[in-house]
């Protein structure tokens, strides 16, 4: 059976919640955080600032992603050298593109000369994965995220992708590959065996840790029994 401990694969929590993200900033496993506008905004958050500069009072010692949220160029460079500036374990978000698909890679190459670590985001084509890798190759420490579970959710398989994406990166010393967006957990198992180098994962799914290695028959009672007591609870009856 598969167990959490043999992972090489770094295991990044994705969130927004504070008090989900310090839970798992209590766990060894989880080497680094992320997260994104859209999560804060499900989460409440109004002020953006305030909010990350909060969760890195506490995190400093492992790497956390905050993004960008302009569609401006020379907006999002000010943002993200505001940004890169709250702390050493920042990495700013930078998508691979802006709303009107014009690519990010100048930005990129100009944010890498100014030592900016990076975590180019929303990839998921392969010409995508190899236009930030030119970009950021020789510069400061940096992460390319490609989406598999959203690819998989158009009903492609992910993995020949990602692979794929493995070769790119592997003479760049500088760069590691995330899988972003996983779906279930035998994601962080496949982002393992291929060799990628971080998956960010939910709090949902990292909760399912605990069934990691589970006989498979005892599950299965398990299941048997749940169906079993809720009926009951529910006094249904034919």
């Amino acid at each position: 059976m598969n167990k959490i401990e043999g992972l090489k694969v770094k295991i990044f929590a994705d969130g927004a919640d504070k008090n989900g993200i310090l839970d798992m900033y209590s766990k060894p496993f989880i080497k680094g955080f992320t997260t994104n506008p859209t999560l804060m905004c499900k989460a409440g958050i109004k002020d953006y600032e305030s909010f990350a500069k909060e969760i890195l009072s506490h995190i400093k010692d492992r790497p956390i992603s905050f993004e960008v949220f302009s569609d401006d160029f020379a907006e999002m460079q000010r943002q993200a050298m505001k940004i890169a500036a709250w702390g050493d374990n920042v990495y700013v978000k930078i998508p691979i593109t802006n709303t009107k698909k014009e690519s990010t890679a100048k930005l990129m190459k100009d944010l890498a000369h100014a030592g900016v670590k990076q975590n180019v985001t929303a990839l998921m084509t392969l010409d995508q994965v190899k236009v930030a890798t030119n970009a950021l190759a020789g510069g400061p420490a940096a992460y390319i995220s490609v989406f598999a579970g959203r690819i998989a959710d158009t009903g492609c398989d992910p993995l020949p992708l990602m692979n794929d994406a493995v070769a790119i990166l592997a003479p760049y010393s500088n760069l590691e590959l995330i899988w972003a967006s996983p779906r279930e957990l035998l994601n962080i198992f496949q982002a393992d065996d291929i060799g990628c180098h971080v998956i960010t994962v939910t709090n949902d799914i990292l909760n399912k840790l605990g069934g990691v290695g589970k006989d498979l028959e005892t599950f299965s009672l398990e299941t048997v029994k749940m169906f079993y007591n809720d009926a009951t609870k529910a006094g249904f009856k034919l």
